[in-house]
């Protein structure tokens, strides 16, 4: 069974009725051994702000050196975004194997008349991969309730509710009390029930859990006070937390007084675990990194546009008055909410707009736009009302009614943000294609039905680009791809909620006159970026043509050449030399990465980089710092660097805005540790797709810090969580990384990589320089290597034959 026939069977699943309650859910786990038994969980109920804190009781737990899982609900672009370890997706083998598994037995039940839900199965299949993956602790955000969920069919040891309002009265009842009841029920048997709820909705939850540690504003007189800062950038906010006897100040990637209470509630419950690993310095950091899309998330600034999932009356309110620390003129509203929602309270709740667009998501519960646009015309603040086709519809027209000052809200429910949401975070992915072998193995990794790889293959010998598109855009493809007769082969599942994969095949000249008949617009502008040369406006030296960094490395202890230019005259001596020899960019690193290394103090790194950047100052190239802390970067900045290079991909929240506010170019690889951890077992479906996507979400991060895609450098992180055969794969098909509009930064010198052929520690030159002239032609922008005069030559070689045969090279498209 292959992923998207799992996801298909899984969807199907959402036809059958909610029956609360957890037998079901346990007798599915006993099918499958019972393998969550050895696991920690945390359950956060509550009507608001549970999936933001369950991110970032997360966030707090892997900061603290934990192995977790995440499950949360719903998800975005495919089902998988749902259950993570450690950060990543479930992988689709993973997925894959569940079904496999538990098919037999879900089969049976339906038969019977007694079928598991989607979310009862999808519930079981998370605990199941934490169990597969040896997760230390997995945080479960509560679908329904609390009492009779399906996550409740562990016993946490530790609990919170978040809030209490009046929502899914028709389950959980019609009063605080009834409501209240039913989500306490996630109490630990041993520690206190964790709360953000305040007045009413506190009383409610102590009379069920009286000792229930409470989390408010001072002036609530809680056990746990929160203390909402403001905005410090256009994406974040500074909170504090105080616990009495513990205490953090720091910020959270989510604005709005309400992700104080949020963070608040989740210090504490990581707390209540590990009090002697969750120190202050680790909150401050967790909180921090904890990003959570669509939840008043910033996408853009000029205009401002704001994606939140805001889905309640409380909800909307909240966002109104986030909203309001902004400054902007007019509003613009998106609004797309489900049919079983408050719609009029909704609309009230949000402050008045000059136009609103009413819209649908793709989702058998979404409400009628009519209805939508009913009652945002039923209240006295509304200005133009207007239906649209589509979200993808809705948000173009308001982007294109707003003006540089005004702001854009899409709001209404996480399945509206989610279809917005793919104007940034799509990408179409280029393959290089040399033979129908290759064809066929492109269609393959998309999930073309095999009968349909064998039909189409031999057609796939000019231009192949993969993109992911839902059910109407996959039609529309579809449809333009008739009309201009080139070949576009969609994966074939039924699921309403799953993106999939199409492949469209044919020259550059058909596939711009596929661009000209597309009908969406969205998905044409995703495209373009694949079929027509991007142009760079930024004069760095890798613009033209390939560049060179040479690798001084100021250590003891680095693996190649540790120790050699440790003192700072023999570093100034080495950069220099290899300027002469060509480098148009010397990386400098005080602290090594290999496998063992151990952490240097940040003071101690300052002390060896700096004087040697400050000596550089006349050199005639570019400087990088290689380190993977912001106050290093920001030191070595100050000293004179240009360039940051972060091994941890921005793994230091402040990383992105220290090269936002020198408005420097940053290295952003990939890496699952740094230092690396020998021997650790990384899963991939697709090593390169995998990494290519998980770059995405942190080259976004950048982004929205404030740097332009051609300050982004993209490093796909060669041997941090990847094998030799893994390394490789990255390199033969390094050009599907322009997908990332970015520039492409490689970095294999010397590395363990070669053994895999032969080569030897100490003897592995000539492979690197053959991986020079590789990774040229397949479209790096920059090599980073220790011996520069032998590389600059095989990039001059590797260019100059480019040049000689008359045909692009990946990297000159």
């Amino acid at each position: 069974m292959d992923y998207h026939a799992a996801a298909d069977f899984l969807s199907d699943l959402r036809r059958f009725a909610i029956d609360p309650g957890t037998e079901s859910t346990r007798a599915l786990l006993a099918h499958l051994g019972d393998p969550h038994e050895d696991i920690d969980f945390v359950q956060i109920a509550g009507s608001n702000g549970k999936g933001s804190t369950a991110r970032m009781t997360e966030s707090v737990l892997r900061e603290a050196g934990y192995r977790t899982g995440l499950y949360t609900s719903p998800h975005f672009d495919d089902l998988r975004e749902r259950i993570r370890v450690d950060g990543r997706k479930i992988s689709e083998s993973a997925v894959a194997e569940f079904v496999e598994r538990a098919r037999p037995f879900l089969v049976d039940r339906a038969v019977e008349g007694d079928p598991l839900t989607s979310f009862e199965t999808l519930t079981a299949m998370g605990l199941w991969y934490f169990g597969q993956s040896d997760v230390d602790v997995a945080v479960l955000e509560v679908g329904l309730g609390g009492r009779l969920d399906a996550t409740s069919v562990v016993d946490p040891i530790a609990a919170a509710v978040t809030a209490v309002s009046l929502e899914h009265t028709d389950v959980l009842g019609d009063t605080l009390d009834d409501i209240a009841s039913e989500k306490v029920a996630v109490e630990p048997d041993d520690r206190p029930l964790v709360t953000g709820a305040t007045g009413d909705s506190l009383l409610a939850v102590r009379r069920y859990a009286p000792d229930a540690l409470s989390v408010g504003p001072a002036e609530t007189d809680p056990d746990v006070s929160v203390r909402y800062d403001g905005l410090r950038n256009h994406t974040e906010a500074a909170v504090a937390v105080d616990g009495g006897d513990w205490r953090v100040e720091t910020r959270v990637p989510v604005p709005g007084a309400y992700q104080a209470q949020n963070a608040g509630v989740a210090a504490t419950l990581a707390r209540q675990i590990a009090p002697e690993r969750v120190t202050e310095g680790v909150l401050a950091r967790g909180l921090r990194s904890a990003h959570w899309p669509g939840r008043f998330e910033v996408v853009e600034r000029d205009p401002l546009v704001v994606l939140d999932g805001a889905h309640n009356p409380s909800a909307c309110e909240a966002v109104a008055d986030t909203l309001g620390e902004y400054d902007y003129d007019d509003l613009h509203l998106v609004f797309g909410a489900m049919h079983d929602k408050d719609h009029r309270s909704m609309v009230d709740a949000l402050p008045a707009a000059a136009s609103v667009r009413t819209c649908a998501p793709a989702h058998e519960r979404a409400a009628d736009p009519e209805v939508l646009a009913g009652a945002f015309e039923a209240g006295s603040d509304a200005g133009a009302v207007r239906t649209a086709s589509s979200v993808a519809t809705a948000l173009e027209q308001a982007r294109e009614a707003a003006t540089e000052g005004d702001c854009v809200l899409v709001v209404g429910s996480l399945f509206a943000v989610a279809e917005a949401r793919r104007t940034w975070s799509r990408l179409a992915v280029g393959r290089r294609i040399e033979d129908t072998e290759d064809a066929r193995d492109a269609l393959a990794r998309a999930n073309v039905d095999p009968d349909t790889v064998a039909e189409t293959a031999p057609e796939g010998d000019h231009r192949v680009v993969t993109i992911r598109l839902d059910h109407r855009e996959a039609r529309t493809l579809d449809r333009a791809a008739g009309r201009v007769g080139v070949t576009a082969v969609t994966a074939d599942y039924r699921s309403g909620h799953e993106l999939r994969d199409a492949v469209v095949m044919g020259t550059r000249a058909d596939l711009r006159e596929l661009l000209s008949e597309l009908d969406d617009e969205r998905v044409a502008t995703t495209l373009r970026a694949r079929v027509e040369d991007a142009h760079a406006t930024r004069d760095y030296p890798w613009t033209e043509t390939p560049s060179v960094m040479g690798i001084l490395n100021v250590t003891p202890d680095s693996f190649h050449d540790g120790g050699d230019f440790f003192d700072q005259e023999a570093a100034v001596a080495r950069a220099e030399a290899m300027v002469e020899a060509g480098a148009d960019v010397i990386d400098v690193g005080g602290e090594s990465t290999r496998p063992g290394a151990d952490v240097v103090p940040v003071e101690e790194e300052i002390g060896r980089v700096r004087p040697v950047i400050e000596a550089l100052d006349d050199l005639d190239a570019l400087v990088s710092i290689d380190t993977r802390k912001a106050e290093v970067a920001r030191a070595a900045l100050d000293a004179g660097a240009d360039i940051l290079n972060d091994v941890t991909g921005l793994a230091d929240p402040e990383m992105r805005f220290v090269a936002a506010e020198f408005d420097a170019p940053v290295v952003v690889m990939h890496s699952i540790d740094a230092p690396v951890v020998p021997g650790k077992d990384v899963t991939y479906d697709d090593v390169v797709t995998d990494v290519i996507h998980e770059l995405g979400e942190r080259v976004a991060l950048a982004e929205r810090a404030g740097l332009d895609r051609e300050q982004i450098i993209v490093d796909p992180g060669l041997g941090f969580g990847k094998n030799a055969v893994e390394n490789f794969e990255l390199l033969d098909r390094l050009d599907e990384f322009r997908s990332l509009g970015c520039p492409i930064l490689f970095g294999h010198s010397h590395k363990s990589m070669f053994a895999h052929v032969g080569q030897g520690a100490g003897e592995r030159l000539s492979a690197t320089i053959a991986g020079t002239a590789l990774a040229v032609d397949r479209g790096a922008d920059i090599v980073r290597v220790h011996d520069v005069p032998e590389n600059v030559a095989a990039v001059r070689t590797a260019v100059a034959t480019d040049d000689a045969a008359g045909v692009p090279s990946a990297w000159q498209e």
